[in-house]
């Protein structure tokens, strides 16, 4: 099989370059967005202005709120929304698949494949399924106006895995055309054990809130927001990350390696060990400012679906994870959000009362 048509399910940052980076390089593209408003600039601009590593105006093919007209006759649908969106999408899709379309998550993050296996199920759907995720999205990009985006460069080397796991050669085979800096994992838990975004963003903001709040964002994120302080802490999250991976048998790589690896930061901050440098040194990032306030994905998706999966595994391996634990309880009660029972559980995850071996087992056959 080969992939022609690719409904792109989200119309932000991730999902305007995907249509204009697939779109520019021959791809037909249906864009969905859940709501007009959103499409209504793209389409009086006739398409999706692009800027960085491809250039000019793209028309998109489809661009839709329907979302059956979105993934019928496409040969991919690719979900480019934030994890928060995966249970709504999977209501909307639960009646229109039949098992044969596949289905990429990019990103995955930590859990998305497996939560929207798990919203599919309780939607009603009851087929097989063929699905695959990136740890982090394919693009380092931001908006910059509401038909425009800036794609500063592709993720490189950028781990993925297929769910069932069973059917990762044939899903490496399927995505590698179109994003060739993919690399197999071993699986979604090594996938989703190595989610960058949510070792940094979660100390970043919370470090940061008052900043964020008294300037409304305006500061440079990653190059003034990461001090020492907010490094030293970066780098317990991601210890307490490894033991996890660990406990559970799954491969994982140190936040600097995996930074590095990805093309966000420079040989020597890498080998300086020091989290802060690496952040600040990061070209793709480095004009890219902090969110306007706490109500933002670098919260609600960082954390709530990001280190709460992250704790949830670990109470399955019977790991502490006490830095984890308390950014999660401190982002609760700076956004009055309580992410240990909204966030993404063990039983989000579909995976209660499963132990470490029948959770090898079931991402394999599931």
């Amino acid at each position: 099989m080969s992939i022609n048509t690719v409904a792109v399910l989200g119309a932000g940052h991730g999902g305007c370059a995907a249509a204009a980076d697939l779109g520019r390089r021959g791809y037909s593209v249906r864009l969905h967005a859940r709501s007009a408003e959103r499409l209504a600039p793209l389409r009086e601009r006739g398409g999706i202005e692009v800027r960085g590593v491809q250039q000019g105006l793209v028309p998109v093919d489809l661009m839709t709120t329907d979302l059956g007209e979105a993934v019928r006759g496409a040969d991919l649908i690719m979900l480019v929304v934030p994890s928060v969106a995966h249970e709504p999408y999977a209501r909307g899709l639960a009646p229109l698949l039949d098992g044969r379309k596949p289905i990429f998550l990019n990103p995955g993050h930590t859990g998305g494949g497996l939560h929207l296996l798990h919203e599919l199920r309780r939607a009603g759907y009851r087929g097989p399924i063929k699905s695959c995720e990136t740890v982090t999205l394919t693009y380092i990009t931001r908006m910059e106006g509401p038909a425009t985006v800036n794609i500063y460069s592709y993720t490189t080397r950028l781990r993925f895995a297929a769910l069932p796991g069973r059917h990762a050669d044939e899903m490496f085979a399927l995505i590698a055309p179109l994003y060739p800096n993919i690399v197999k994992a071993t699986s979604v838990l090594e996938t989703g054990l190595n989610n960058l975004n949510a070792v940094f963003h979660p100390p970043g903001m919370i470090m940061n809130a008052g900043w964020i709040e008294r300037r409304h964002g305006d500061f440079l994120f990653y190059r003034e927001g990461f001090s020492q302080a907010v490094g030293r802490v970066t780098e317990a999250v991601d210890q307490e990350r490894l033991a996890v991976a660990k406990a559970l048998g799954v491969p994982a790589v140190s936040f600097l390696d995996l930074f590095h690896a990805a093309g966000l930061t420079t040989d020597a901050a890498r080998a300086s060990g020091n989290i802060a440098r690496a952040c600040e040194e990061s070209e793709p990032n480095r004009t890219i400012k902090a969110p306007p306030s706490l109500d933002h994905r670098y919260v609600h998706e960082d954390i709530g679906y990001g280190l709460v999966p992250m704790a949830e595994l670990g109470r399955l391996a019977g790991v502490a994870t006490p830095t984890i634990d308390a950014l999660v309880q401190l982002a609760g009660l700076a956004v009055t959000i309580d992410y240990r029972r909204h966030g993404l559980t063990l039983e989000r995850l579909g995976l209660a009362s499963k132990t470490p071996a029948e959770l090898q087992d079931f991402v394999e056959t599931c």
